[in-house]
This record gives C-alpha cells, sequence and structure tokens, in this order.
C-alpha cells in the first residue's frame, strides 16, 4: 500500500492526465452523468413516493370506501333509479361473511350550523365510532377522540377540526371542555385534531355515531362505511364480496355497476407501489448502463495511453520494474478517474436534487417530497464504481505488461 502515497506514483497519473486533457475530460463526463442520472432519477422516484405516502399517509392503506348510489337497471319489481341507503345491518352483514376484514367503519353525515358566542359557519358534522381512529389517524392536538362510553351513553360531546378552532375560538384559548352549538345543540369539545393535507373527508366535527342517529332521526341508517382488510388479505376482492352482499340485501341487479360507488385505497396503493418500483428498476438499469459505458471509455483511453507510452513502459521493465508495478499504477490511474467522476455525479446529482425540491417539493401542491437517495445506495453505487474500475483497468493493464521489454524499447 505504499505506493499510493508515493508521491512518484501520483505525479505519473497527473502527467498521464495533462497529456491527454480532452479525451480524459470527456471521458469522465461520461462516467459522472452516469452516476448522476442514477442519483437524480432514484431520488426523484424516493420524492414521489415520500409524497404519495405523506397523502395516505393517516389511513390504513388497504381501505376502501363504499356508499349507495342509485340504480340503474331495473330489478325485482324495483324501477330504474331506485336510491339506495346503506343500513347498520349491512355493515354487520359483511363483517360477518366476509373473511379477511381486519376493521369497518359505518360513518353518518350532514351539513350543520356550528355558533359560539358570536362567532358562526357552516360545517360538516359526522356521526362515527371510536374504530374511525385506527382506520384514519385524527392527529390529535388536543384532548381525545370518540370513545365507547360516549357511544353507549349517547354524550353530546364533539371533537373539532384546527380549522373549525381558529374560526370559532379566541387565540390561544384552550378549546377543551367549550360549549359550541350544533344546530341549536350545546356539545362539549372533548377533543381538537389537525386534518390530512391532502385527502379530505369532509371531517370538519366528529360526534358519537349514537348521538348523530338520534338527533338526525337516522335510525339504522348510514351514510358509507370503510373496511379495512388485513395485511394478508385481498382487498380488491373484499370489495367485491361486499358489494355482491350489499346487491343481494337491497335487491340490485347482479350487472348494476352504478348502484354502489367505492374508492379502493388499496387497489390505488398497489398501482402506485408497482409503479415506483418499475421507476426504481428502469433507474437503475439506465444509469448502470450509462456507469458501464463510461468506465469502457476509460479502459479504451487507458489502451491508448499505454500504447503510447509503450517505449517508457519497455525502459521501465529494463530496469527492473516487476509486472505487477506497471499493473498497479494503470489500474490506480483506472480508479482514480471513475473515482473522480463518481464524486462530481454525486455532488452535481444532490445539487439538482435540492433545486427540484426548491421547486416543485414545497406547498400543498407539490409534486414531490424530500426527494433524496439514501447513503446505503450512494456507497452501494460508489462501491460498484470502483470495482468497475479496478476492472477495467486490468485490461489496459494486461496489455502493458504483454509486451516483451525488448519489443518496446524498439517502438516508435
Amino acid at each position: 500500500m505504499k505506493f499510493l502515497f508515493d508521491i512518484d506514483t501520483w505525479q505519473e497519473i497527473f502527467s498521464s492526465i495533462r497529456k491527454n486533457k480532452t479525451r480524459t475530460g470527456i471521458t469522465i463526463i461520461g462516467v459522472m452523468w452516469g452516476i448522476f442520472l442514477l442519483v437524480v432519477l432514484l431520488g426523484a422516484a424516493k420524492g414521489v413516493e415520500n409524497k404519495f405516502n405523506s397523502i395516505f399517509g393517516d389511513f390504513a392503506t388497504n381501505s376502501v370506501f363504499i356508499w349507495g348510489k342509485q340504480t340503474s337497471k331495473p330489478f325485482k319489481g324495483f324501477q330504474e333509479g331506485k336510491p339506495i341507503t346503506l343500513k347498520l345491518g349491512d355493515v354487520e352483514k359483511i363483517k360477518n361473511e366476509i373473511k379477511g376484514i381486519d376493521l369497518i367503519a359505518p360513518r353518518s353525515q350532514a351539513g350543520g350550523i356550528v355558533i359560539r358566542k358570536f362567532q358562526s359557519g357552516n360545517f360538516t358534522i359526522s356521526g362515527d365510532f371510536p374504530v374511525l381512529d385506527k382506520i384514519q389517524n385524527k392527529n390529535i392536538i388536543y384532548g381525545r377522540f370518540i370513545n365507547h362510553n360516549d357511544i353507549k351513553e349517547k354524550k353530546k360531546v364533539c371533537v373539532i377540526e384546527e380549522e373549525i378552532y381558529k374560526q370559532l375560538f379566541e387565540i390561544d384559548e384552550y378549546p377543551i371542555g367549550k360549549l359550541i352549538i350544533i344546530n341549536g345543540i350545546n356539545y362539549t369539545v372533548v377533543g381538537m385534531f389537525k386534518a390530512s393535507e391532502t385527502i379530505r373527508l369532509g371531517d370538519n366535527i366528529h360526534i358519537p355515531f349514537s348521538t348523530f342517529q338520534q338527533v338526525y332521526n337516522r335510525g339504522d341508517n348510514i351514510s358509507w362505511m370503510i373496511i379495512t382488510g388485513k395485511p394478508e388479505s385481498d382487498i380488491v376482492q373484499i370489495e367485491k364480496d361486499a358489494k355482491l352482499i350489499l346487491r343481494n340485501l337491497h335487491k340490485v341487479h347482479p350487472e348494476d355497476k352504478r348502484a354502489f360507488g367505492g374508492m379502493n385505497l388499496g387497489d390505488m396503493f398497489a398501482k402506485v407501489t408497482e409503479f415506483l418500483m418499475g421507476m426504481q428498476f428502469l433507474t437503475w438499469f439506465v444509469g448502470i448502463a450509462t456507469l458501464i459505458a463510461g468506465v469502457f471509455a476509460i479502459g479504451n483511453i487507458l489502451l491508448i495511453t499505454v500504447k503510447e507510452r509503450t517505449k517508457e513502459i519497455g525502459i521501465r521493465r529494463a530496469l527492473g520494474a516487476k509486472p505487477w508495478e506497471i499493473k498497479r499504477q494503470i489500474i490506480l490511474e483506472s480508479v482514480f478517474l471513475t473515482s473522480i467522476a463518481g464524486a462530481l455525479g454525486i455532488i452535481f446529482g444532490g445539487i439538482v436534487l435540492m433545486i427540484i425540491e426548491a421547486l416543485w417539493g414545497k406547498g400543498e401542491e407539490s409534486i414531490l417530497l424530500n426527494p433524496t437517495v439514501d447513503i446505503p445506495v450512494i456507497i452501494i453505487a460508489a462501491i460498484t464504481l470502483v470495482m468497475l474500475g479496478t476492472l477495467i483497468g486490468l485490461i489496459p493493464a494486461h496489455t502493458a505488461v504483454s509486451i516483451r521489454p525488448i519489443e518496446a524499447l524498439r517502438e516508435e
């Protein structure tokens, strides 16, 4: 390893580079471009993945939303256009008959006028069970969410969104325990939550489901339901099975596709995940292919350099230089060039990712979030680059020592 710290070794390398400035510069740019593409594309893919995760971060991703609409086909004496209203019994039927369901939350919603002192506004009121907080993390800031005791005793309590607090309460006022009036009825605030910045379900105020059904005279009618499957379950199949049960319960034609609405987060998440995996594979393929092309270019330059230095190599061999000493000099030059190119590619790639984040990674309308590349990935790319540089350096190194000294001395 002493030769690495020998000034003569590095003087010879820099002398070779100076003699071929243009060729060396173009080759370094080729290798740099490969790792630059790798860093930028992987960082951008990570930024898209982070943005997607932030959109669905508050939700269980293997979830499906189902609600009733109107029939589009007549069936069993019912005319086309029959409105479908989901029932609490539908929820129990689905829960008991479909395997693989983890959580299921019936929900009811209505608009309402909310008043506090001299402030008022129109907001969406949701009747919910405590299980909703497990399906969609409510990001509680103060207090708590609805609990089972609230449901059992039909308490007039509510959990409000942060934006409602800003409109109805004074600055720095503690909201827990305060009263607000919802459609003429007093409710005690027991919690405040921060709304999701991406998926909004119109959840301004949550009250106990039992209280909602009683106050709004809903009986056993519900607005919609959220079903979450177990990790190993197929949420797409669960949605199909649930809609099949609902068709039978509500006497809907088997081929009626419009009677029930749905949004399958699990299916959406799976498609985006597949897209991101494909994007990462393509990124690695393009980046590595470009790296290999650049490294081969370095090998070609070194072959030309060896050809130009044939007489010099012959003299060194005649003076007693060992073949391995010639080889390691050329291999070191190859590794040095690839390492410099790799370092420049990583640096410029990082700068471009910072620019991308500044331009498209800020605010609610951003298309990506925190586009970065993990350190282990950078390390793997750097090691791969050094290994390729070493392997490609073996070719001109072997060419250099394969020339007989007497033939090299005759070279003009």
